[in-house]
């Protein structure tokens, strides 16, 4: 210790309680870290390059709260601190006591009094209580963080919990289904199953909750192929949010970066949780659907300088963490949440990939979303697209095959890199959500946005040689308002966060069409709906790879709130007693997924090319103006909003199938009009029959209940604020 403060006694090497017989203790390897269960024993290792000495806890009792031994680990190779204790067996708790210098003006925080967290554990045993203890520093004193805080935190703790890995997979074997056929749907484990009444009450809200038959056939009738778990990794829950009767429902602050959060587990916190997790996985693989989890390695739940020292702080606070160069006492925060993980640490970085590859190999998921991803590809200041996060993933022979997505951006200077992503990577792209959302709420000078967009961004994806599934398009997402608050609100209503509505985003480029909030108003929400068929139509009719949120296909409200990461209640859950227009939203949702399925020019591999293709009689995209003529010049910067539409030709996709056939459609056309006033378009005369057949009209609640067509040169009334889908046979 550097500050001379007095650091409370630990027990001796290998105490425990009176005629307690010591564990024998063997060597171990440094390698794998955490603990290892190898059929005969455990193997414990931890990382921490600073400490002058590491104590491993052993706890027993129903809830594991004696202290059973205090064991000194005396061996130490290449800054990993290890031993194998034969006689220890799955379901031991556990936990760290890491001694060495308390000076937090040159970044080291250590403190012996804390028991700490295994940054590799497979499961955390219970939650956090808690206590003015837990902190590194004394509570109340002047000196505040550089003050030395004496007492035990154990009592106020989880525990570290060994696993073992076995487990019956049978035969599950991942979707792999290919990116451009992929639709994914954002779900929260807890709110999807929370008020269904299908789920029994002991199941809802949980891992287990997601494999009942009436979720599974959810699911399938949508045409999902993978879920996307918001955060499953074990975080900790604030205390100012405990405070004001609220928790940190979302879980964007993760302490386990291996572990499944028990909160989800209806089994038990003792390994349950983590075979509870795994038969989720088989469960949805057996149904063809994939899983992938939104993952937060940018940052930890330990916050800033003034935050509790639960796991990393007291592990090696300089080397988890990325901090000031000329004052380390404090951290850089590139999250907004206090703190950044030091992905620049080569020990930092394999925690992350070891995370990550755990996740694949053992816990058998598909792919990651990664939050605010930006902060991870962070040079010393800059976001780097060369950097090592890249290039670690990208060579590595497991995580190069899975799908990897980015949210784009982090809260620092230069975050936002939307379309700045490497190959081999997908993007939330939130360019799209917010030109999307412009069109239909009748700005001016969208078309040639709305253009991009339709045709999967290649503005943004092209010039790197990637393809329009590159773009996860996506007009809603958990962070945000839902599909419903979107056409129903123009501010955000978040007081029930008890933060005065500052928290959340202001700009949300929202319509509440013609009123605030619930209405009776036949015409206002006959608009509504239509508003929402707009939306989920635009997203099921471009190209890239469409996210829906959970919900939004019966839709779910969360009465304005746009924020709501620490509601666990009514306002997040999903309702799933449903009214006459959430029951026709679904239908219209689950016949707008079955057309994308059924028509391969709307999940193209690659971009178009705005030409004539080898053997096509038309253009692979054909831009049009209302009166039928192509568009040019001033047509694409309208000073007003606009109707437009486009023909996709169905002979001209120009790719092959996995067997090496070329892929042929329907030739396509998309109109839309997000003005008010009907707009009379003049239908393309094609050669051949000439007749185009209405697949959809959004001015309709439903889809069409029989088959309609209209002549090439024909006039075709488009409604105001409306969009319509027609097809004609290609002469391919």
């Amino acid at each position: 210790m550097l500050t001379g403060q007095p650091v409370q006694q630990t027990a001796p090497d290998n105490a425990g309680s009176p005629g307690h017989r010591p564990t024998p203790i063997w060597p171990g390897r440094p390698y794998p870290l955490g603990a290892t269960w190898d059929g005969a024993g455990v193997n414990f290792a931890l990382f921490s390059q600073n400490a002058s000495a590491v104590d491993l806890c052993l706890f027993d009792g129903a809830e594991g709260n004696r202290e059973s031994e205090r064991i000194r680990l005396s061996e130490y190779t290449d800054h990993v601190w290890h031993a194998y204790l034969p006689s220890i067996r799955p379901g031991q708790l556990y936990g760290y006591r890491v001694h060495g210098p308390f000076a937090p003006e040159l970044g080291q925080r250590f403190n012996p009094n804390k028991l700490l967290m295994d940054p590799y554990a497979k499961a955390i045993s219970g939650h956090i209580k808690w206590n003015d203890a837990l902190f590194g520093y004394t509570i109340g004193d002047p000196e505040v963080d550089l003050s030395f805080d004496e007492r035990d935190s154990a009592a106020n703790m989880p525990r570290s919990l060994v696993v073992d890995p076995a487990f019956s997979w049978g035969y599950d074997a991942p979707p792999r289904t290919p990116w451009h056929r992929t639709l994914i749907y954002e779900m929260h484990v807890k709110g999807f199953t929370a008020r269904h009444p299908a789920v029994p009450p002991e199941l809802r809200g949980t891992y287990a909750g997601l494999t009942h038959p009436a979720v599974l056939e959810h699911l399938l009738k949508l045409g999902v192929t993978a879920v996307e778990l918001m955060p499953v990794h074990q975080c900790l829950i604030d205390k100012n949010l405990l405070d004001k009767g609220l928790t940190n429902y979302w879980g964007y602050n993760s302490v386990g970066f291996f572990a499944p959060d028990s909160r989800f587990s209806s089994s038990g916190m003792f390994g349950q949780q983590v075979t509870e997790f795994k038969t989720l996985v088989r469960t949805l693989h057996r149904e063809g659907i994939e899983v992938i989890l939104d993952v937060v390695y940018n940052h930890t739940g330990e916050g800033n300088h003034m935050g509790p020292t639960v796991c990393f702080k007291g592990i090696d606070n300089s080397a988890y963490y990325r901090l000031v160069s000329d004052t380390p006492r404090y951290y850089f925060d590139y999250t907004g949440t206090g703190n950044t993980l030091n992905a620049l640490n080569p020990r930092t970085l394999q925690l992350i990939m070891d995370s990550l590859r755990y996740w694949v190999l053992e816990m058998h998921v598909d792919g990651f979303r990664f939050d605010l991803a930006s902060a991870l590809a962070r040079g010393l200041h800059d976001v780097d697209r060369l950097g090592a996060f890249f290039d670690i993933i990208h060579q590595d022979p497991v995580l190069s095959q899975v799908k990897l997505i980015a949210e784009p951006w982090d809260t620092g200077p230069g975050g936002y890199q939307v379309g700045n992503f490497p190959v081999l990577w997908a993007e939330w792209n939130g360019i799209y959500r917010d030109t999307v959302r412009k069109f239909w709420k009748g700005d001016a000078g969208q078309v040639g946005g709305m253009a991009y967009r339709l045709t999967g961004s290649p503005d943004l994806y092209e010039k790197g040689r990637r393809h329009p599934y590159a773009s996860i398009n996506f007009v809603t997402a958990h962070d945000g308002f839902t599909l419903a608050d979107l056409v129903s609100y123009n501010q955000k209503h978040n007081e029930a966060n008890g933060e005065d509505n500052r928290d959340g985003a202001n700009d949300n480029e929202s319509w509440n069409c013609g009123a605030e909030g619930p209405t009776e108003d036949p015409a206002i929400l006959a608009l509504r709906s239509r508003q929402m068929r707009n939306f989920l139509a635009t997203l099921l009719l471009s190209q890239g790879i469409t996210m829906l949120q959970a919900g939004d296909e019966i839709a779910r409200t969360q009465r304005g709130n746009n924020n709501a990461y620490c509601q666990d209640n009514e306002i997040s859950w999903i309702n799933w007693n449903l009214d006459r227009s959430s029951e026709e939203l679904l239908e219209f949702t689950r016949y707008l997924v079955r057309l994308n399925q059924q028509h391969p020019g709307l999940r193209r591999r690659t971009f178009f090319q705005g030409r004539q293709i080898l053997g096509s009689e038309a253009k692979d995209v054909t831009w049009f103006r209302p009166d039928g003529q192509e568009m040019a010049g001033a047509d694409w910067t309208p000073k007003t909003a606009a109707a437009f539409g486009l023909r996709l030709g169905g002979d001209a996709i120009a790719e092959v199938d996995r067997r090496g056939r070329p892929v042929v459609d329907d030739t396509l056309l998309i109109l839309l009009n997000p003005t008010w006033k009907p707009v009379p378009f003049v239908l393309p005369v094609q050669s051949g029959a000439n007749r185009w057949e209405v697949l959809l009209d959004t001015w309709e609640a439903l889809p069409p209940s029989r088959r309609r067509s209209a002549k090439g040169g024909a006039r075709y009334r488009l409604e105001g604020r409306s969009l319509a889908l027609f097809s004609t046979p290609s002469h391919a």
